[in-house]
């Protein structure tokens, strides 16, 4: 488990598909998401500015429209 004062996510690799794979959990709701090599990669090489974008809580995660809630 990875936590901080904002986060818990469970992080494990998931063998049941074709490759390996990073199984992460928000332990707060439950959510899933799978990220393969080359996912993961593209994170490794994104621009700091893309990344912080990304990290914008107000850009999805909140919001009222979304599916998920």
């Amino acid at each position: 488990m990875v936590a901080s004062e904002f986060a818990q996510v469970a992080i494990s690799v998931d063998t049941s598909a074709h490759d390996a794979r990073l199984r992460l959990e928000d332990l707060r709701t439950g959510r899933v998401r799978y990220l393969d090599a080359l996912e993961l990669e593209t994170i490794v090489w994104l621009r700091e500015e893309h990344l912080r974008g990304l990290l914008d809580p107000s850009a999805d995660r909140w919001r009222e429209d979304d599916p998920l809630r």
